[in-house]
């Protein structure tokens, strides 16, 4: 038996009643911790602009697809992703709808970010740089002390401007200026006196 692919069409006036559950968007409008007290009608109209948005957005989409070599029926995800990169006023939403890319391409990138924040090429010996033989890196404790290869305290690297993406590294980084600071006394004590 085929399936009803029909569109719905949407409505052109308000007529008293969402598309959308009420009750459920209440309860999402009631986990913000902002929000107190919601009126019935706060909720109604919250609940018609994201009925609205949704058409746009769907709308956009099927646009998109419309404009394809092969033009589908249906919308797919890569549809929305394609409406959200092309249309500036959805540029809101590029964090939330990424383009698909392959597994390939993710693990080409992870691959090079790896390499450019080790610095590009690997000492040659069994063990890496820092690390284990296994490739993993030793684990540091909270207040930075952490036992290396070689039994002293590990310290990490001062990080190029190239590197400032990576939050960790530049948390090490400053962890390791402030042991310097101290004349490498890294007993775990912070000095409160300002």
């Amino acid at each position: 038996m085929p399936y009803n692919t029909t569109a719905i069409p949407p409505r052109k006036e308000v007529t008293g009643q969402t598309q959308l559950p009420l009750t459920r968007v209440k309860k999402i409008i009631a986990q913000d911790p902002d929000i107190q007290v919601c009126s019935n009608n706060a909720a109604f109209v919250i609940t018609l602009a994201t009925e609205m948005f949704v058409q746009y957005l769907a709308e956009q989409a099927q646009e998109k697809t419309k404009l394809e070599r092969k033009p589908r029926r249906n919308i797919q995800y890569k549809d929305i992703a394609n409406a959200v990169a092309h249309q500036d006023n959805l540029e809101f939403l590029e964090d939330v709808v990424p383009k698909t890319t392959s597994y390939k391409d993710v693990k080409g990138k992870a691959a090079a970010a790896r390499t450019r924040v080790k610095g590009g090429d690997k000492p040659s010996g069994d063990q890496p740089e820092g690390g284990m033989p296994n490739g993993k890196k030793h684990k540091v404790a909270a207040n930075g002390a952490g036992s290396s290869p070689d039994g002293g305290v590990q310290r990490s690297r001062i990080l190029s401007t190239s590197d400032a993406g990576d939050p960790n590294a530049q948390l090490e980084a400053e962890a390791e200026a402030v042991v310097a600071r101290r004349g490498g006394n890294d007993d775990g004590d912070v000095d409160m006196t300002g």
